[in-house]
């Protein structure tokens, strides 16, 4: 769907090709499951989800559930090309793979935050003629030759990647708990998600509407 959608839409006809990858968090409902209970095989309710895993950031700290990783265009409009749903504590380099494989042709430069900054990940973007630009590790401020150009496409990788994301869990209102259990369940509704935002778009280009605008009252309208 996300390369049919860049055929449709041509998103990157005025501007470089770049996608944009990350991770955002999905909490699970029903309360968390203490590391202390998980390890003595203890279910205190049954309205945990064990099946759902911990995980940390910088960002968000500490939360339950699972993790909706996503590739994205990094244009004037944001059209998720490649989305996956794991526990929360599966790592982002593992799961890059599996989105660069979703990736239309088109793609030369995928960008990513430090996470992604891994040299098989990387062999596999040379191998199809991307670019992989990741935030490199060590401290700060980093005094090779190509820092001011990185700092170009994290600029644009930030004003893609975290807008979608909030803008994505506004429109579904994901912003509270999940209401399904099991990791399953969990990835219909997510993914589900993804394709139903898509063909939103792509409903909006036949018919000649703003890209990306007024997904939500379009929605709850139908």
């Amino acid at each position: 769907m996300g390369r049919a959608l860049v055929r449709q839409l041509h998103p990157w006809a005025t501007q470089g090709r770049a996608v944009a990858v990350d991770s955002t968090p999905l909490e699970t409902g029903g309360g968390v499951w203490h590391k202390k209970h998980r390890e003595q095989g203890v279910v205190p309710h049954t309205s945990l989800d064990t099946e759902a895993g911990w995980s940390k950031s910088g960002w968000h700290g500490w939360w339950y559930g699972w993790k909706l990783h996503l590739a994205v265009t990094v244009d004037a409009v944001w059209i998720p090309l490649a989305a996956e749903l794991t526990v929360a504590n599966r790592g982002d380099h593992a799961v890059a793979p599996s989105l660069l494989h979703q990736l239309p042709w088109e793609v030369r430069y995928v960008l990513g935050d430090t996470h992604y900054n891994d040299p098989e990940l990387r062999d596999q973007c040379q191998q199809r003629g991307w670019e992989l630009v990741a935030t490199r590790r060590g401290p700060h401020p980093h005094r090779d030759s190509g820092v001011e150009v990185r700092k170009v496409f994290h600029k644009l990788r930030s004003q893609a990647i975290a807008p979608f994301n909030g803008l994505f869990k506004n429109v579904f209102e994901w912003r509270v708990k999940r209401p399904v259990k099991g990791l399953q369940r969990s990835q219909l509704l997510a993914l589900g998600a993804v394709v139903l935002y898509q063909l939103v778009l792509l409903y909006q280009h036949e018919r000649n509407l703003p890209l990306g605008k007024g997904i939500k009252p379009l929605l709850r309208a139908a």
